[in-house]
C-alpha cells in the first residue's frame, strides 16, 4: 500500500492510465490506500486539536480569570471549564449531526446522532484528495464549539448563576452555534455556497461569540457598582500567561483549519505570528497616541485582537496583508473598548464584544481585501474585491442576526428555568464562595 500512492499520483501527473492497467488485486490495494487517512495529516490534526483544548484550559480560563476581581476568579474558571465539558458531550450526542450530518440543507444537517455509523475506519475529506480519520475531524470541530461558548461568558461573568450558565450554554449551542457552523463550513451550508471566506471561524466563533456576549450582558444587566466603582483586573500576571497560552493554542486553531500539514497550514502559521505581533504593538502605540502609557493589559488586548482578526484570513492572506489586518483590527477594537463602550454604558465585563465581536467583523470583511493577489493574497487573477466584500458583509450581517436572536431566546429560557443573576449578597461576597464554596486565594 505504501507504493500504491506514488503510483497513482504519478499517473495523474503524466496523464497515463496506470490505474486501469493494474491487475484487479493491485487496483483493490491502490483504492484501499487512497481511502486511508494520511498518517502525517492525521498526526498534525490530532496535535492541532489538543492545541485548541489548550486555548480553553488553561488559556482562556487564566486570561478571563485574571481580568476578574479576585473574589470571582475560581467561578470564572469553573464556568469556562464546565461549559466546555458540556459542549463536548452535546457535540457527540447531536451537535456533530446538526452541523455536519449526512442529510442537510442550507441551514442545518441531520443524522449521525450519538456518532451513529462512525467507526475507527471512517474518514472525513479534506480540501484536497486526502482524508483524515473522522474521529479526528469530530474532535477538532468539537473543540471549536467548546471554546466558542466559553468566549461568550466574557460578557456575563461576576453576576450570572452557575446553573443559568449551563442551561444557557446548552440552548445556545443548539440554536446558534450548530446552525452557523453548518452554514459556514458544511458543503451545503448557506455561507459556504455563497462563497464566503472564513478560514478558521471569524463568523462561526468570534462574531458569533462577541455578539452573543453583548446581547447576554444587556439582558442580564450591569454588575453592582458598574461603572462608578473601580473593577480592575486582579492579576494581570495570570492574564499575560493566559494570553501566551492562547497565542500558542491558536496555531492549532488557524493552521489546523487547513485540515492537512501543507502549504496552506504553513501560510496560516506565519500569518498567526505576524498579524498578532502587529496587533499587540498597535494597541500599545494607540494608548500612547491618546495620552496613556503602553500597558501590559493593552498588549494582551492587542494580541487577542490580532488573533481574532486573522482567524478568517489565516489561509486567505499573504503575510503583509496579515500585518496590516492585525494592526487595523487592534486600533478599531481599542476604540470600541475605550470609547464606544463607556459612551453606550453597557457592561460587557471582559470586552468579549469589543474584541471578539468587533475584531471578528474587521477580520471577516478585511479578508475580502487581503485575499487579493495584488496584496499578496492567494486569490486568482480574476478575483474581484468588490463582489467578495458584498459576500463577506452579507455573511457577517446574517451571523449577527442569528446570534442576537438566538442568544435572546437562550437567555429567556435560562431565566425561566433557573433565574439569571446570583443574589445581591452573593455578588457582593463573590461567586467563588457564593456559588462554589471555595476561594482562589487564602
Amino acid at each position: 500500500m505504501i507504493l500504491a500512492r506514488p503510483m497513482i499520483r504519478a499517473a495523474a501527473a503524466t496523464g497515463l492510465s496506470l490505474f486501469a492497467a493494474l491487475p484487479a488485486w493491485a487496483q483493490d490495494v491502490a483504492t484501499q490506500a487512497a481511502s486511508m487517512p494520511n498518517p502525517g495529516n492525521n498526526a498534525w490534526m490530532m496535535t492541532a486539536t489538543v492545541l485548541v483544548l489548550l486555548m480553553i484550559l488553561p488559556g482562556l480560563a487564566l486570561f478571563y480569570g485574571g481580568l476578574t476581581r479576585a473574589k470571582n476568579m475560581l467561578a470564572t474558571m469553573t464556568q469556562i471549564g464546565a461549559v466546555a465539558a458540556l459542549a463536548m458531550l452535546i457535540w457527540v450526542t447531536y451537535g456533530y449531526g446538526l452541523a455536519f450530518g449526512p442529510e442537510g440543507n442550507a441551514f442545518i444537517s441531520w443524522g449521525k446522532f450519538f456518532l451513529s455509523g462512525v467507526t475507527p475506519d471512517s474518514t472525513a475529506a479534506t480540501f484536497t484528495s486526502e482524508v483524515i480519520s473522522e474521529y479526528v475531524f469530530i474532535s477538532f470541530q468539537m473543540t471549536f464549539a467548546a471554546i466558542t461558548i466559553a468566549l461568550v461568558l466574557g460578557g456575563v461573568v461576576e453576576r450570572m448563576k452557575f446553573s443559568a450558565v449551563l442551561v444557557f450554554a446548552a440552548v445556545w449551542l443548539t440554536i446558534v452555534y450548530f446552525p452557523i457552523a453548518h452554514m459556514v463550513w458544511e458543503g451545503r451550508g448557506l455561507f459556504f455556497t455563497m462563497g464566503a471566506l472564513d478560514f478558521a471561524g471569524g463568523t462561526v466563533v468570534h462574531i458569533n461569540a462577541g455578539v452573543s456576549a453583548l446581547v447576554a450582558a444587556i439582558m442580564l444587566g450591569k454588575r453592582k457598582g458598574y461603572p462608578n466603582e473601580p473593577m480592575p483586573p486582579h492579576s494581570l500576571t495570570l492574564t499575560m500567561v493566559g494570553t501566551g497560552l492562547l497565542w500558542v493554542g491558536w496555531f492549532g486553531f488557524n493552521a489546523g483549519s487547513a485540515l492537512e500539514a501543507n502549504g496552506s497550514a504553513a501560510l496560516a502559521m506565519i500569518n498567526t505570528f505576524v498579524a498578532t505581533a502587529a496587533a499587540g504593538l498597535a494597541w500599545m502605540a494607540t494608548e500612547r497616541v491618546v495620552g496613556h502609557k503602553g500597558s501590559a493589559l493593552g498588549f494582551c488586548s492587542g494580541i487577542i485582537s490580532g488573533l481574532v482578526a486573522i482567524t478568517p484570513a489565516a489561509g486567505n492572506s499573504g503575510p503583509f496583508g496579515a500585518i496590516v489586518l492585525g494592526a487595523v483590527a487592534s486600533v478599531v477594537c481599542f476604540v470600541f473598548v475605550a470609547r464606544v463602550k463607556p459612551a453606550l454604558g453597557y457592561d460587557d465585563s471582559l470586552d468579549a464584544f469589543g474584541i471578539h465581536g468587533i475584531g471578528g467583523m474587521v477580520g471577516a470583511i478585511g479578508t475580502a481585501i487581503v485575499y487579493a493577489p495584488s496584496l499578496g493574497g492567494p486569490g486568482g487573477a480574476d478575483y474581484a474585491i468588490g463582489g467578495q466584500i458584498v459576500t463577506q458583509v452579507s455573511a457577517v450581517a446574517a451571523t449577527v442576526v442569528v446570534s442576537a436572536i438566538g442568544t435572546a431566546i437562550a437567555i429567556t429560557i435560562a431565566k425561566a428555568l433557573t433565574g439569571l443573576r446570583v443574589a445581591p449578597d452573593v455578588e457582593l461576597e463573590g461567586l467563588d464562595l457564593g456559588e462554589h464554596g471555595e476561594r482562589a486565594y487564602n
